[in-house]
Order: structure tokens, then C-alpha cells, then sequence
């Protein structure tokens, strides 16, 4: 449906040149949930809005459907009207003198999707009913919730079929709880609609949620795409497995062997930590050992024979309900994990950490 290669977009500051995205390339499959994901700055918005039109790229290449709507090479830049997609902004953009109805008939009666008069009230109830919005068609735009307005201009996205739907950060400036409830009832109404979806954040646990796809952008650049369970579990970049979720990092140098189950033996400030890696790590080379805070086993008693078993103390505990944040201190070293709340763990204990081998990661340093 979305095929973006090798996009570059460059802005003049008064500091010089700023390349904004740089060779990015990705793919939105027929019916597919795409989240660019990175942090403030690393280019998604400006990705987004390149695919929209609302922005020139420098050179690359966006194709929609079968239509190229961008090229720099063969001089096409289809105007955004024209391209067939349907935008969410952060804001919602919505217009405060206008009704529910007006808002989402708007690109119907005046926009680049005209329909004929006959048909626009129709499309209008059928997108507002998409969206649970049909009974306040005819309510002040003032009068809505934060909740509302997002459905409003979800709808007003909708109402004329585009081939594509692009989503900029919509449910950040709702609420922690109304944001969690709508992250679900948008997941539930793009899969009924199988619509293709191109969505930009910077929640890795909303990306997490929505994404049938994700792919993690730093500086203008995609360091990694995959399902969201494979980008949680196996990330193949320092950056991600630090931006996604919390992660414990522990550097050191690789030694030349692997261990009997295939495993990457590296030597660190916590001792020698066994991992797995897709990467070819020769001996010497700086690596870092990373583990997530619910993979690492806190006991109380045992020793510390076995692989990767390490003492420490409880430095820190922090009780969240369901599970209790624990920072151990082991040498020079702070490791974080996550224990259920019936352990019984307490501050200045002494006591040993395990790693699982299946469930360390180790990487190069990039």
C-alpha cells in the first residue's frame, strides 16, 4: 500500500544544515499497523508528514497504492489533496465554531474529496457511527471531551475512504487512562476497517500496543523494524533496546570462544556474563551485555556457582502493586529488576542475581 525508499529531508537553521531524515525506507502492507517510534527530533513527524505531502523531500521515492506520489528523480510531487490519505494531527484540528456534523463533513463539501450533496450525509453518520460519535452529530465542537474531539477528527480522517491513514501522536494530549482506553478502541477499529496505517509516537508502550509493525528511528534514521514482541526481546542496536522499555546495560570485552550452547562469553565489571547475539563478535571487541529488570532472578539464598550468578546487595525497593522495582547493588555495578510484591525482599539484604542466559542480549557497541 506505502512504499517509502531512501526518503532524505534536509533543513536550513541558523546552525547549518539539519538532515531531519536520512535514507529512510519502509513498507505499509495491505491492512498493516506501521508505528515509526523515536524520540523527540528523530524524524518521524517530518517522515509523516513527507508521505502526506504536507512536506517537499530533498530526493527519495513514495509510492501509494500504485501511484507514485513523490519522486525526486522523475520530478513527481502529487499535491497532498490529491494523494488520497486521511491525516490525524496531535491537535485534532478541529474547528471550534463549526458542529460535530460540520467537522467531519468538511473534506466532503469543501475540500479534495468532494462528493455529491446526496451523499454526504450518509458517509458523515457512517463515519461518526464508526467512531461512537453518532448521537453528538450536531453538538458545539467546544462542548466535547479530549476523548471526543480525537474521535472526531478520526472520523472526519475517514469519511472519504482514503487508501491511507497517517496518524501523528493523536492521543497525546489525552489523559494516562482515556489515552490507555483509546489506544484499544483505535486498535480494534482499524483492524475491523483493514485499513493500511502509518502512526507516529514516541510511547513505546502505546507502539507496543497498536503496532502489528514498528519500526525505531534515531536521528533521522531506522536502526530497526520488526513485530513488537521481536523488537522488544531481540533488539539489534544499543539505542533500541535502550529506548524500548527499561534495560540494564553492563559493558565489556567479548572473549574469543562461545560456551557449549553457543553463547557469547564476555567479560565485565559484574564478572563473566554468558548471552546470545545475532552478530558476528570477534574476541576483544567492546560489547555490551544487555537485560531487561523482569529477566533478572533475585534469590535469597544459594551462592553464587553456576552461570551468571553474581552477589549483591538491596540497595533500593520500590513498591508499584503488582511487582516491586528492585536496585541491587553488585560491586560498582547497579542492577534494576523487576520481583513480584509477595517476595520477600527487603532493603540491605544480601543476596544473588541470576541472568538466563536466553534472555541476555549481547551487542556491539555502536
Amino acid at each position: 500500500m506505502l512504499t517509502v525508499e531512501s526518503l532524505h529531508k534536509t533543513f536550513v537553521t541558523g546552525e547549518g544544515k539539519v538532515g531531519a531524515v536520512r535514507g529512510v525506507s519502509f513498507e505499509v502492507g495491505e491492512g498493516t499497523f506501521l508505528t515509526l517510534l523515536g524520540p523527540s527530533g528523530c524524524g518521524k513527524t517530518t517522515t509523516l508528514r513527507c508521505v502526506a505531502g504536507l512536506e517537499h523531500p530533498d530526493s527519495g521515492k513514495i509510492t501509494i497504492g500504485k501511484d507514485v506520489a513523490y519522486s525526486g528523480s522523475e520530478g513527481v510531487a502529487v499535491p497532498a489533496y490529491r494523494r488520497g490519505v486521511g491525516m490525524v494531527f496531535q491537535s485534532y484540528a478541529i474547528w471550534p465554531h463549526m458542529t460535530v456534523y460540520d467537522n467531519v463533513a468538511f473534506p466532503l463539501v469543501h475540500g479534495g474529496f468532494k462528493v455529491p450533496k446526496s451523499q454526504v450525509k450518509e458517509k458523515v453518520r457512517k463515519a461518526l457511527s464508526l467512531v461512537g460519535l453518532e448521537k453528538l452529530e450536531n453538538r458545539p465542537a467546544p462542548l466535547l471531551s479530549g476523548g471526543q474531539q480525537q474521535r472526531v477528527s478520526l472520523a472526519r480522517a475517514l469519511v472519504y475512504e482514503p487508501r491511507l491513514l497517517l496518524l501523528d501522536e493523536p492521543l497525546s494530549n489525552l489523559d494516562a487512562k482515556l489515552r490507555e482506553e483509546m489506544r484499544l478502541e483505535l486498535r480494534e477499529l482499524i483492524t475491523r476497517l483493514k485499513i493500511s496505517t502509518l502512526y507516529v509516537t514516541h510511547d513505546q508502550e502505546e507502539a507496543l500496543v497498536l503496532s502489528d509493525r514498528i519500526a525505531v528511528m534515531s536521528e533521522g534514521q531506522i536502526l530497526q523494524e520488526g513485530q513488537p514482541r521481536d523488537i522488544y526481546l531481540n533488539p539489534q542496536h544499543p539505542f533500541v533496546a535502550s529506548f524500548i522499555g527499561a534495560a540494564n546495560f553492563v559493558d565489556g570485552k567479548a572473549r574469543g570462544a562461545r560456551d557449549e550452547r553457543g553463547g557469547v562469553v564476555v567479560e565485565t565489571a559484574l564478572g563473566q556474563v554468558v548471552g546470545s547475539s545475532s552478530q558476528d563478535i570477534k574476541a576483544g571487541e567492546t560489547v555490551s551485555v544487555i537485560f531487561h529488570p523482569e529477566d533478572v532472578l533475585v534469590r535469597t539464598d544459594g551462592d553464587a556457582r553456576g552461570t551468571n550468578v553474581f552477589p549483591g546487595t538491596v540497595e533500593r525497593l520500590i513498591f508499584v502493586g503488582n511487582r516491586i522495582q528492585c536496585r541491587v547493588r553488585c560491586g560498582e555495578l547497579q542492577i534494576n529488576s523487576d520481583v513480584s510484591s509477595r517476595v520477600d525482599v527487603r532493603q540491605g539484604t544480601k543476596v544473588f542475581i541470576e541472568l538466563p542466559q536466553e534472555n541476555v542480549r549481547v551487542l556491539k557497541l555502536k
